[in-house]
């Protein structure tokens, strides 16, 4: 796999600190039932890292010594895989933190998952999944045949414990990723359809979508630079910076954390394998640091940066502005 850190590094992004901790995403492992071929952390089934129980037990002590810190994000790979998943939620939802798990929807019809769903609901997770298109072709053909199916079955099965549903606290949301090098639609409008093609065809109900621009890194960056595309990719996200976008980047709330416990200042950088900014240090431990600590501090940027910051910005949470009026899906996005 092509490395593309080195093409990322010179970079004008400004200069940007972190305000708060108000996230902890926190990555448990690589390992995955499905193989992608967007994925930015290169998951899949073949993959063995995962945390350690010990580190699991400090991200747990971790948020019960700062409840300033009201989400916990966890994702991977399928997070639902780690053997101490349950356990993690569990805690984190019984000292107040909002729990969010980053599902691909299939994984709730694995063997050993067939409680999973009412595991989630009757914890208040919010339910963040990746649906890459409401067209079935696209679907499987950027994540394998038979995946959409299986994840429409995922998504009739949440909304019958209430997930998605108007009346209902469980929170369920979608996530939207182009197939190619281009910033995906406007989400307010892609929503919509989404919305509607979803309900009328399969009766599935959501609450929001989020459109997620791919990162030039990893899997999806090492494809770019095999198909001789990484320089157009980095042109049209630097020509599409929107420097209001700057105050609403993740990172400036939200500290990332990897399988064995070192944090960074994104999932991104996470996977370019640069960590936080620290003077004495060459990698922080989420043990060996309290939350003043990590405030104010630089932020590291690189141009793949300019990701998050392109036309309607993008986030974990998706766009951060909603502006445009035309859609295009999946494969021609």
């Amino acid at each position: 796999m092509h490395a593309t850190l080195p093409l990322l590094l010179k970079s004008d992004f400004p200069a940007i600190r972190r305000q708060s901790v108000e996230t902890l995403q926190v990555n448990l492992g690589y390992r995955c039932n499905q193989n992608c071929v967007h994925c930015h952390v290169n998951a899949g089934p073949n993959r063995t890292e995962e945390m350690s129980a010990e580190t699991v037990d400090t991200v747990i002590e971790f948020l019960v010594a700062n409840p300033t810190v009201t989400t916990l994000d966890l994702t991977g790979g399928a997070p639902e895989l780690h053997p101490h998943f349950r356990r993690l939620v569990a805690a984190a939802h019984a000292s107040g933190v909002k729990v969010i798990d980053r599902c691909n929807l299939t994984i709730l019809e694995e063997p050993g998952q067939e409680t999973l769903a009412e595991f989630l609901a009757a914890h208040a997770v919010e339910v963040v999944a990746s649906l890459p298109c409401y067209m079935e072709d696209n679907v499987d053909r950027q994540r394998g045949r038979g995946v959409f199916s299986s994840s429409i079955r995922a998504l009739q099965r949440l909304n019958a414990l209430g997930y998605g549903k108007q009346d209902s606290a469980l929170v369920l949301n979608l996530v939207y990723n182009p197939q190619g090098p281009t910033l995906p639609p406007p989400q307010d409008k892609l929503e919509r359809d989404y919305k509607s093609h979803l309900e009328n065809e399969f009766g599935v109900v959501f609450n929001g979508l989020f459109t997620l621009v791919n990162m030039p890194i990893q899997r999806f960056g090492s494809m770019l630079v095999s198909k001789g595309q990484f320089s157009d990719y980095m042109h049209i996200l630097r020509q599409a910076h929107r420097e209001q976008n700057l105050t609403q980047v993740m990172c400036r709330s939200l500290l990332s954390v990897d399988w064995q416990g070192y944090l960074y200042d994104c999932d991104f950088n996470q996977q370019l394998g640069v960590p936080i900014h620290d003077a004495h240090r060459m990698r922080v431990h989420l043990g060996d640091v309290t939350l003043p600590q990590l405030l104010n501090r630089p932020i590291r940027v690189a141009d793949h940066c300019f990701g998050c910051t392109a036309g309607q910005g993008s986030s974990c949470g998706g766009a951060l502005e909603n502006k445009g009026n035309t859609l295009v899906c999946a494969d021609g996005a």
